[in-house]
C-alpha cells in the first residue's frame, strides 16, 4: 500500500514596509506551495491597510511592533529603508519570528554581525533577499563553474547603474535612509562577485558624492592573496549596461542583463562555439527565495545553504569599506519600533 506522504505545515507571512518592492514581491507568493501571506505592518495605518486590500491580507497593523506581536506570523519579510532593517530584524528574532530581510541586509557591517548573532543566539531562522543567487541561469552558472566548465576561476567583472534626476527630498539621497549608489546597486556586484570568487582579503573604492553626503558612484577593486580579483561598479549618476563576466584558465561566462536577475548566460569555451544557456526565471523572479525560505522553515533549518549568513557579513564588510574610504558615514536607526 502507498502512503500518502504527509503535507508540509503552512508558512504565514507578514510584510514589513508596504513599498514598491514589496509590492513586486507579493505577486510572486501565489507560485510558492506552502507559503501564505497574512499579515503587513506600516507606520501608517492607512497604508498598511491599503497593502491588505490590494493583496487580499488578513490583517493591517499600523506599526512595525504590532506586526511583530502578531501570533499567527511565522516568518517577516523586512522590505523597509535599510537603516532600519537591523532594529526590525533584531525585534522579530526576539519575538520567536524568522526573518527574510532585504538587501543591503542592514546599513552597517556591526549591524549586520548583530542580527546573525541574535539568529544563531535564538536559533530561529534569517537570510538576506539576494534573490539574484535564487535565479535559475545563475544557479547554472555555479554549477559550471563548480564542475570546471571554464577552467580555474582568476577573475569576475560586474558592474549596475541607473541615472536618476538628484533629488534630495528623496530617499536615494538622504544618509538617514540608506541612501547612496553601495547599498541599493553596489550590493549586487559585491554579492555575485564574493558568491564566485568567496571573501576578498583587499577592498580598494574611488568614487564621488552628492551635495547630501551619500555616493553618487563607486569603482571597486577587491583582491586576493592568490592574486585574482573583483572590478565591480554602481552608479546612480550613469546608467550602465548591468552584465557581468566571470573569467577562467579555459574561458568565460558572460552573464546578460541585467546580471542580477538574469535569464541567459554565454559559456565561451576556449576553442569552442559559445553555447547560449537560457533559464526564465518563475513570475518576477522572487518565487525562489521565497520557496528556500518556506522550504527551509518546512524543514526545520536555521540558516540557508544558497545564501549563508557567512557571506552576507562578508558582502557587508566590503560595502561598509569602500564607504569608509569614499567618506560616507554609515549608521543605523535605532528610533524604529
Amino acid at each position: 500500500m502507498t502512503r500518502t506522504p504527509p503535507r508540509a505545515r503552512e508558512i504565514r507571512w507578514g510584510v514589513v514596509g508596504p513599498g514598491r518592492i514589496a509590492e513586486n514581491v507579493m505577486h510572486d507568493f501565489a507560485l510558492v506551495p506552502g507559503a501564505r501571506p497574512v499579515a503587513v505592518g506600516s507606520r501608517s495605518l492607512e497604508r498598511a491597510q491599503a497593502f491588505a486590500e490590494r493583496h487580499d491580507l488578513e490583517r493591517a497593523h499600523g506599526s512595525y511592533a504590532e506586526l511583530l506581536a502578531d501570533d499567527e506570523v511565522d516568518v517577516v519579510y523586512i522590505a523597509t529603508p535599510h537603516p532600519q532593517h537591523h532594529a526590525v530584524a533584531l525585534g522579530a528574532l526576539r519575538a520567536g519570528k524568522a526573518v527574510l530581510v532585504e538587501k543591503s541586509f542592514t546599513a552597517t557591517a556591526e549591524g549586520t554581525a548583530e542580527v546573525i548573532a541574535e539568529a544563531h543566539r535564538r536559533g530561529v531562522f534569517a537570510m538576506e533577499a539576494m534573490w539574484t543567487r535564487f535565479q535559475p541561469a545563475v544557479v547554472r552558472l555555479r554549477d559550471l563553474v563548480e564542475d570546471g566548465a571554464i577552467g580555474e576561476v582568476r577573475s569576475v567583472s560586474a558592474e549596475l547603474g541607473v541615472q536618476r534626476r538628484y533629488d534630495p527630498t528623496d530617499r536615494l539621497y538622504d544618509p538617514a535612509q540608506g541612501g547612496g549608489s553601495l547599498l541599493d546597486l553596489g550590493v549586487y556586484p559585491v554579492s555575485f562577485a564574493q558568491m564566485v570568487l568567496g571573501d576578498p582579503d583587499r577592498v580598494s573604492a574611488v568614487g564621488s558624492l552628492f551635495p547630501t553626503g551619500v555616493d553618487a558612484e563607486a569603482g571597486l577593486l577587491l583582491g586576493y592573496d592568490d592574486g585574482r580579483s573583483a572590478a565591480l561598479a554602481c552608479s546612480l549618476r550613469c546608467a550602465l549596461p548591468g552584465d557581468a563576466r566571470v573569467y577562467g584558465t579555459k574561458g568565460w561566462i558572460d552573464v546578460l542583463p541585467r546580471f542580477h536577475h538574469p535569464q541567459t548566460i554565454v559559456l565561451h569555451r576556449n576553442h569552442a562555439e559559445p553555447a547560449t544557456i537560457t533559464l526564465p526565471q518563475r513570475g518576477t523572479g522572487y518565487a525562489h527565495e521565497l520557496a528556500e525560505v518556506t522550504r527551509c522553515l518546512q524543514e526545520g533549518r536555521t540558516e540557508s545553504d544558497v545564501m549563508p549568513l557567512r557571506d552576507t557579513q562578508a558582502v557587508m564588510d566590503v560595502l561598509e569599506a569602500a564607504a569608509d574610504q569614499l567618506g560616507v558615514p554609515l549608521a543605523e536607526d535605532p528610533n524604529v519600533l
